[in-house]
């Protein structure tokens, strides 16, 4: 049920932790209040009951009539007569009420308490004056002065305005950790991105620092990596010629097309590695407008000049920015998988649902096992079904494709067709 996010999280936390300080202190002010109200509602309502008590006992008979709206209040009014009999009052308020009145004038007057039938929060007290005539005091006590109208909009907007400051604080905590995940998911396989700001609090700086010196590190270890894997294809290439010109010069022989298979394959291993260990590095090539129509259409035509089946359908219909040369070797890497396992490609062109350019490479082939789809990205990954030595794979193909993908902002997609075959799907973005 919690948020994903931290900075949603954060926020959630201190804004629930201040709406139930802010409710508490509400609360207990409120309490404090009522309890400060109810005991000098409790003084006053004694004193104003024995002044009126004795004002009307010194009263004349007659007069006692027209004194009685006088002398009422909001809480209670006097009444001229026996009242309404009932039980002892159990209500708290009506027994503190009760008990401060009989505290006033219990002394000079006998008096009696009940609870009016009916109503908990009303009561009565009986007495009789001095010429023997009875009294009642009707009283309904009031728990507390009433609150003011704008109290609730105040606490309200309080409320708002801590919130508002939460939210800032939060944000500004964890803009960083955003900018910092942004500057690592930006960390391309060319180790180009854009430099942290060491700018902020010392804990930020600190931070960005690091990564920043991390960055360099890496770029760095990968560059190192390149030179020597170039240096070693370099020194393989000489006595890989040397070994094929003494093939070449050996008696024809089984044993001599063996020996020009492997020398093949390692030929290609080397090639392979040195290009996926430059699609790591990057691709320099720079970004351009382009007309892909033309160049798929191209690149069509060259398999059909070679005698392959490749069938080509729909079309972007406007141009794109993209890096040409790596467009065409992964369309090229998915049309020589299609190929090589299904025997005829088709190239299917067209927009995908969210508008993307979508270019998809499907074939009849084998497929690929629903558990592999993910496997068959990584480097010298081969599935003993398809991917063997007799077909002249390497494992690196399709590690090279999504290395290339990345680097255009693309995105690629395997996965089985209806009825046996391969859809390999190329989303580029617009």
């Amino acid at each position: 049920m919690m948020p994903r996010s931290l900075f949603a999280r954060i926020t959630l936390i201190l804004c629930i932790g201040l709406a139930a300080a802010q409710g508490l202190s509400t609360w207990l002010t409120v309490m404090e209040r009522d309890r400060a109200t109810l005991d000098i509602m409790t003084g006053y309502v004694e004193r104003e009951v024995v002044t009126s008590v004795a004002l009307l006992d010194h009263l004349p008979a007659a007069e006692r009539e027209r004194w009685l709206p006088q002398l009422a209040r909001r809480s209670y009014r006097f009444i001229l007569g026996p009242g309404i009999p009932g039980l002892a009052p159990d209500a708290e308020l009506s027994q503190r009420f009760a008990g401060a009145i009989t505290d006033g004038i219990g002394k000079h007057y006998p008096l009696t308490v009940n609870a009016v039938p009916g109503d908990a929060e009303r009561f009565q007290v009986h007495l009789k004056l001095a010429d023997g005539a009875p009294l009642t005091i009707d009283m309904r006590p009031m728990r507390g002065a009433p609150l003011a109208g704008w109290l609730p909009a105040l606490l309200a907007v309080q409320l708002v305005v801590l919130g508002l400051c939460c939210w800032i604080a939060v944000r500004l905590a964890t803009r960083p950790l955003h900018q910092l995940a942004q500057a690592a998911d930006g960390l391309g396989p060319d180790m180009k991105t854009t430099r942290l700001a060491e700018t902020g609090p010392s804990e930020v700086v600190r931070a960005a620092r690091a990564f920043n010196a991390m960055q360099e590190r890496i770029a760095l270890y990968v560059a190192e990596r390149i030179r020597i894997l170039a240096a070693i294809s370099h020194d393989l290439q000489t006595p890989i010629t040397r070994m094929r010109m003494r093939v070449d010069m050996m008696d024809e022989s089984p044993e001599q097309g063996k020996l020009r298979q492997d020398l093949h394959e390692l030929e290609t291993l080397v090639k392979e590695g040195v290009a996926y260990a430059k699609t790591l590095h990057g691709t320099q090539e720079e970004a351009c407008r382009i007309d892909p129509d033309a160049l798929i259409d191209s690149l069509v035509c060259d398999y059909l000049d070679a005698g392959q089946q490749v069938t080509l359908t729909g079309k972007v219909g406007t141009a794109i920015v993209s890096k040409p040369k790596a467009l065409k070797r992964i369309l090229g890497n998915l049309v020589d998988n299609a190929l090589k396992f299904g025997g005829a490609a088709e190239i299917e062109v067209g927009r995908a649902p969210d508008g993307r350019v979508m270019l998809a490479v499907l074939d009849r082939g084998p497929g690929i096992p629903e558990d592999q789809l993910a496997a068959v990205f990584e480097p010298f990954v081969r599935l003993e079904a398809s991917r063997n030595r007799e077909t002249g794979g390497t494992g690196l193909g399709l590690s090279i494709v999504r290395q290339l993908a990345t680097t255009l902002g693309a995105e690629i997609v395997l996965r089985n067709r209806e009825g046996g075959g391969l859809e390999a799907r190329l989303l580029l973005p617009v």
